[in-house]
């Protein structure tokens, strides 16, 4: 009897939520698009760094969307491109699967398109270029740090996202796009671009011969990729072998990359002290620190400017704020906030902010950017003269470094002296 009174029970439930239109059939499923949409907002629910998701009603905002009935792919893709939106993060973004494959090979290594990184300007919210990739179509064409894109195609930026301007320049190598681009204070051009591929070396080196015959090491990073933590290696030990008293690092122009290649890159040149500690959406601190796998102690000088942004800022942050190396140049981007991927099912991806970091003495940097200890301001540098005698930071990086070579010299000096 008791059996039998609760079958009772739960069908007379059944019957009234059925009568007020509660009850929701088994048979009704969502299709594959707005599953799609349900996957990208739990993700986000997540782990989004902001707990209250821009002080909105994130659930509210996925059943709003839901009642719209998704039916199509591109519905799917137009609909987690509003959510995301409503973040108001420039760097918490959709990725269609073109855009997430080519991320993935740029940060890999090598790409198709015009060789131009790219970001919003967080006062206009106009697209910005952060740096132009060494001898791409862009550094020819002499695009520069801190120009803005007004159009691609003829097609204007002011209504694209980050990644939609992106997926415009990039494309078949050989084929062409025109930009309009505007370098502040003196107008607007029209520049045609060729596409080509783009293999991203992202290290250049050379030894330079200061006063007194002292060797001295550049060392020039484009990109955070998985391959620069082993390419600067190897660098260090090449210019280790040809005599390197002193070390130039240049970060100008690099817009950062991968984070774990930021912090491969300090152990290079820390033994000891923490490189950054990263901060999550429930306060918790975690941190990385040197391993004592350092390749030299040698004095170092980094150069940084406007476009040195992202992991540029971890690696110049680490080793100003642990004493090991100087920097000069122009005050940093200030891009403060951690970006992981996310797969979907389709070939899609999210980039999700999910974290935020701060320097060894806990210094939040996001939007404020790194002062350099000695600014040496520059306007416009062709790509082509970059580390040369018309190259007005990395000449004065070579002065404060030959100083302090030849100081170290001069007090081994002094040291072998004091032992006769």
């Amino acid at each position: 009897m008791q059996k039998r009174a609760t079958y009772i029970v739960i069908f007379t439930i059944l019957q009234i939520l059925v009568c007020f239109g509660l009850w929701i059939s088994p048979a009704i499923a969502f299709t594959e698009d707005e599953q799609l949409f349900m996957q990208a907002w739990r993700i986000v629910s997540n782990a989004y760094l902001d707990e209250t998701l821009n002080h909105q009603n994130w659930w509210s905002a996925r059943e709003k969307t839901l009642k719209q009935h998704l039916d199509s792919r591109d519905a799917a893709y137009q609909a987690i491109d509003k959510l995301l939106a409503t973040l108001d993060d420039p760097f918490t973004r959709f990725l269609r699967p073109e855009q997430y494959r080519s991320l993935q090979v740029s940060t890999s290594g090598e790409l198709s398109g015009v060789g131009l990184q790219i970001g919003v300007e967080p006062t206009t919210g106009q697209i910005e270029v952060i740096a132009a990739i060494a001898d791409s179509p862009a550094a020819v064409a002499r695009i520069q740090s801190g120009d803005r894109i007004l159009s691609i195609d003829r097609v204007p930026t002011a209504q694209m996202t980050l990644d939609e301007a992106a997926n415009k320049m990039r494309g078949e190598a050989g084929t062409s796009v025109h930009l309009t681009i505007e370098t502040p204070n003196q107008g607007a051009r029209s520049v045609d671009l060729v596409r080509s591929r783009i293999a991203l070396s992202p290290v250049a080196a050379k030894l330079v011969t200061v006063e007194g015959g002292k060797a001295v090491g550049y060392i020039r990073l484009s990109q955070f990729s998985a391959n620069a933590p082993i390419q600067v290696k190897e660098a260090i030990q090449d210019l280790h072998k040809e005599g390197a008293k002193g070390y130039i690092l240049d970060l100008r122009n690099n817009p950062g990359g991968l984070l774990q290649a930021g912090v491969e890159i300090a152990r290079l040149w820390l033994n000891n002290g923490t490189i950054v500690y990263t901060v999550n959406r429930q306060g918790t601190i975690g941190s990385f620190d040197a391993s004592g796998t350092a390749l030299t102690d040698e004095p170092l000088v980094l150069l940084v400017n406007q476009g040195s942004a992202s992991a540029s800022e971890i690696l110049a942050g680490a080793l100003q704020e642990n004493h090991r190396a100087k920097l000069l140049g122009e005050k940093t981007f200030g891009k403060g906030l951690i970006q992981s991927l996310f797969d979907l099912p389709d070939g899609s991806g999210l980039a999700v902010t999910v974290a935020k970091y701060e320097t060894p003495n806990h210094n939040d940097i996001h939007k404020l950017g790194i002062t350099p200890n000695q600014i040496v301001p520059l306007s416009s540098l062709p790509p082509d003269r970059v580390a040369t005698e018309t190259d007005l930071q990395y000449q004065a990086a070579l002065q404060l470094l030959e100083a302090e070579v030849l100081s170290e010299v001069s007090s081994q000096k002094l040291g072998l002296m004091h032992l006769k």
